[in-house]
């Protein structure tokens, strides 16, 4: 163990003394000037330690802080109730305390201050945490005398011997001595390359660990008795400040606390408010102007900042800062994005489609001809009058910049599109896996969460209790049934409340458009269908933003009385109930929109009623896909803009503020205290801890939905993703490195379960297209009018085709309009958009055989689309292979070098021995020949004339 100049961290039995006792002691009262004029002449001690970053000696760098509450009695108060000490015993400075294990308490009698049994109680459990530790070998110090009143920070140094034995026992990869040479491209691929890489410099980050590495070191499992095989010229550097706090985390997560039988790691007693924090510091300041160079200067300004947005992400420089967790979530947003470029581009073009081909469109021109003079049936009982179709008209040619034949094309690339993201993104991981040394990680079972063994305590103190038994326990089935019930019942609760609330908004919009509808003037009744889409659909993205929020806090407490075993247990349950309940909040409005609005309506005569009063509302004469672009458009932009981007900006700025605000109302008012620079884990500590990674995933996978579920029927969804993940990435870039405390390193190889719900809404996102297309949109029904009704080939008449008429005078009683000349004329027949038969026939309003034939060509339409875009994916996901060739080789060749080395190191022992063996041989040789005979020692031993082989 090593030993400070000003303490030791030996145990405290070999210390004699107590750690509440020092306390006690250094809550006496004494002289604050003589102890300035010492700090005033002497050096500034916080320079010495990079002001927080290493140990008051300056040598040992901090690996991990502690944080915890106490209580400090006054000077005043204390002065008057104990006898005064002498200048030896005062002068323990408060900001270095050593911290023991367990000890001899000094007897102090009755001047111990008094202090209520919680806060004794978590003292104690520091002390033999804190005294645990150092026997597992870890180098601790305290400091109390900081900026924040009443809180105490302990910091965690770990040495050598200790860095270099729980890398054995995590089996960290590190580099060895031996480099090989990376396999080149070589003639026109070497070129091309080259080409590239000239072209792409300007975009590149001004990064070491971005630029292109021809050579490699080879990486093995870190052991103890192999250490001559890696580079230790550097002990310093060898382990990086990102493993350092890896290696501590491990250390505290299994190191206990078993006062009162209860067995506590970190997370424990950061759950039961014995700690308060615990985070691994940041490298240092990343703004000012004398600011040493370190990673989180360099990950601010190539990286953190909006000013670099055009600039590749210099992933391996996150992965080294933060670990390889986040930084395969940054380089998975990034292939997204970079994958969203020719998604947006082709949209693009579908979009410019429709806008060019708008004025050649048969239909659209037939439905804005003022000379058809068709007459529409009223759109609502009573208030509602008869109109002119070619009132619609901007609707109409609003709906065929979105319905036209490239949609369809559209759709089938997206499908393609997202397969071929998701083979990308295999091909980039096994890469990162490859150049970050994780190719053979394996996970290991995490630590058990506190609450499952605060749960497991309490069922084995009941057992105990009845039957004396003091069995290991563990959570069965039927211990966690009530939470599987109230978990069952709450998402069904929520899933209804998601759905009750759309059914709201419906009935906001069917009443709202009758009474807009009263209104006497053209131009209100002309913008019914467009004020009240509008107000639904910004009722719809407020509703959304707020469940999102609440539904949020219920998946956490619905996974929480659950009480999963591990962290990663927690985290994939917490993952699949937001998901779905999100998922159900978000898509709700869109899927009415899209299959269920204009289903349900009946006909004139014979309408569907809601409460036997409210009429079911129509799709306009266009069809529903223009209200259906409109719903996605709002909802997708505006969650992207207010939850993602305003609530990512402000909420952590607000916490940030009142955070300042509570600690400027505790902080001492000494001029002396405040005018002192703050320690790094003071600056640190008023960081918003780092909540995971769920958050972030979970609102880029609700948007790859928007880009690839309904974007038949809004080509532009990939290109406003793109802008909003531009922004996105160098936002939570800058949350990471300037707003968060530096979070725990975690070792991953993949993003998880995330991968598996993308390439479930790619599977869905086929057959919601395939549906939107085929009954959403009007494609199908004009295929069919081309090839099976139309007279000469082209699209005249369609629009007559697709709609049915009806005798006014078979209007049930009281439906019929109130003002029947609104146009100036009497109505004898009416339009509707149905395939019905006509009043004259013999079967008038039934459904006609033209309706049976464009629904089997609807239904034939789906499935095969479906089929045949799920077997091409099928064919790109088979055809473009997971692992790199290149990889491959790379991997296979680092096995090859480091067989070679082992059997290179045997040779090496083998001829060692050999050599060895000669010599004794011959040395045994010469002394026969000189001395044949053994001497007896005074001791009664025999000896032989040499004693080297005694010694080998």
């Amino acid at each position: 163990m090593r030993v400070n100049k000003k303490y030791s961290c030996l145990p405290a039995e070999e210390k004699g003394i107590h750690i509440i006792n020092i306390r006690a002691i250094e809550d006496i009262g004494y002289d604050q000037h003589e102890s300035t004029l010492l700090n005033s002449l002497s050096k500034n001690p916080d320079a010495d330690c990079k002001y927080g970053l290493y140990f008051r000696d300056g040598k040992r760098k901090v690996d991990y802080i502690l944080v915890y509450h106490y209580k400090k009695s006054s000077a005043g108060r204390t002065l008057a109730r104990r006898p005064q000490l002498n200048d030896a015993s005062v002068r323990s400075t408060r900001q270095d305390q050593p911290l023991p294990g367990k000890g001899v308490q000094l007897e102090m009698g009755d001047s111990e201050p008094h202090m209520d049994y919680h806060e004794d109680d978590k003292r104690f459990r520091r002390e033999e945490y804190e005294g645990n530790l150092v026997e597992a070998g870890l180098e601790l110090e305290r400091d109390e005398d900081t900026k924040i009143h009443g809180i105490g920070f302990v910091k965690i140094h770990a040495p050598w011997n200790v860095l270099c034995r729980e890398a054995e026992f995590l089996k960290l990869k590190m580099p060895t001595k031996k480099m090989y040479q990376i396999n080149q491209t070589h003639g026109l691929l070497k070129k091309i390359n080259s080409v590239i890489q000239k072209i792409t410099e300007p975009i590149q980050p001004k990064v070491a660990e971005h630029k292109p590495q021809t050579v490699k070191r080879l990486s093995y499992p870190f052991s103890r008795e192999k250490q001559h095989l890696f580079d230790l010229s550097d002990k310093d550097s060898f382990f990086d400040s990102k493993t350092r706090s890896t290696i501590v985390y491990e250390i505290l997560k299994r190191t206990t606390c078993t006062k009162a039988k209860y067995s506590m790691g970190i997370t424990s007693l950061l759950a039961n408010g014995v700690y308060s924090a615990a985070y691994p510091l940041h490298d240092g300041d990343y703004e000012g102007e004398n600011v040493e160079p370190n990673d989180r200067k360099l990950l601010c300004e190539e990286w953190a900042s909006y000013g670099v947005f055009y600039k590749y992400q210099p992933i391996d420089l996150v992965r080294k800062y933060f670990g390889e967790k986040i930084g395969l979530y940054f380089a998975w947003l990034g292939v997204y994005t970079q994958m969203l470029i020719p998604a947006s581009i082709v949209g693009i073009i579908v979009f410019l489609y429709g806008c060019a081909t708008v004025d050649e469109n048969i239909p659209s021109m037939e439905m804005c001809d003022q000379r058809n003079n068709i007459t529409m049936c009223p759109l609502c009982d009573k208030t509602c009058s008869y109109w002119k179709m070619s009132s619609a008209c901007a609707t109409a040619r609003a709906s065929h910049l979105f319905d036209n034949p490239a949609t369809v094309f559209f759709s089938v690339f997206m499908a393609l599109w997202a397969a071929t993201f998701m083979e990308h993104w295999k091909r980039k991981q096994m890469r990162l896996n490859y150049r970050w040394d994780l190719t053979g990680f394996e996970e290991e079972e995490d630590h058990p969460r506190a609450e499952y063994e605060a749960k497991v305590l309490e069922k084995s103190l009941r057992k105990e209790h009845k039957h004396k038994e003091t069995d290991k326990e563990k959570l069965t089935w039927k211990d966690r049934f009530p939470a599987y019930l109230t978990n069952f019942v709450g998402i069904i609760f929520m899933v209804g409340l998601t759905f009750a609330i759309v059914f709201g908004v419906i009935i906001y919009r069917i009443s709202t458009a009758a009474a807009l509808a009263i209104s006497s003037t053209p131009s209100g009744r002309s913008s019914v269908r467009v004020t009240v889409t509008a107000t639904a659909v910004i009722i719809n993205l407020v509703v959304i933003i707020i469940l999102d929020e609440v539904y949020g806090c219920i998946a956490r407490w619905l996974t929480q009385i659950e009480v999963p075993k591990t962290d990663k247990n927690f985290e994939e349950r917490l993952i699949f109930k937001a998901f779905l309940l999100k998922f159900v909040n978000a898509y709700t409005p869109i899927f009415y929109v899209a299959f269920f609005k204009g289903r349900f309506v009946g006909r004139p005569g014979d309408y569907v009623y809601i409460f036997h009063s409210f009429r079911m509302e129509e799709c306009a004469p266009g069809g529903c896909l223009m209200e259906l672009c409109i719903q996605l458009s709002i909802i997708m932009l505006g969650k992207q803009l207010i939850q993602n981007n305003l609530f990512e900006i402000g909420i952590p700025k607000m916490k940030k503020f009142i955070r300042y605000l509570k600690l400027k109302r505790r902080r001492s008012l000494d001029h002396e205290e405040h005018m002192k620079k703050k320690q790094r884990y003071e600056v640190d500590y008023n960081l918003e801890p780092f909540a995971g990674l769920t958050p972030e995933y979970m609102e880029m996978i609700i948007q790859f939905g928007f880009v690839t579920l309904f974007v038949a029927s809004f080509p532009l969804a990939p290109l406003f993703a793109l802008l909003n993940n531009i922004i996105e990435i160098r936002l939570d870039a800058k949350k990471f490195v300037t707003e968060l405390r530096r979070p725990v390193a975690v070792r991953a190889k993949d993003i998880g379960i995330w991968y598996n719900i993308l390439r479930g809404i790619g599977k869905l996102a086929v057959i919601i297209n395939a549906f939107v297309i085929s009954f959403t949109s009007d494609f199908i029904p004009r295929l069919v009018y081309l090839y099976m009704y139309s007279e000469n080939g082209t699209m005249h008449g369609f629009v007559n085709h697709t709609l049915s008429s009806f005798n006014v005078s078979d209007f049930q009683a009281g439906t019929a309009p109130n003002d029947p000349l609104d146009l100036g004329y009497e109505v004898q027949i009416c339009r509707y958009k149905d395939y019905r038969e006509p009043p004259w026939s013999e079967n008038k309003y039934d459904i006609s055989k033209d309706f049976w034939a464009v629904l089997a060509a609807r239904l034939a339409f789906v499935i095969v689309f479906q089929n045949l875009v799920m077997f091409m994916s099928e064919f790109v996901d088979w055809i473009i292979p997971d692992i790199p060739k290149d990889i491959s080789q790379q991997i296979h060749k680092e096995k090859v070098l480091m067989v070679e080395v082992f059997m290179r190191e045997e040779q090496g022992k083998l001829q060692m021995l050999e050599t060895w063996k000669d010599k004794d041989k011959r040395k045994g040789e010469n002394c026969n020949n000189h001395s044949p005979r053994l001497s007896r020692s005074r001791s009664g031993s025999l000896s032989s004339c040499h004693s080297y082989p005694l010694d080998v």
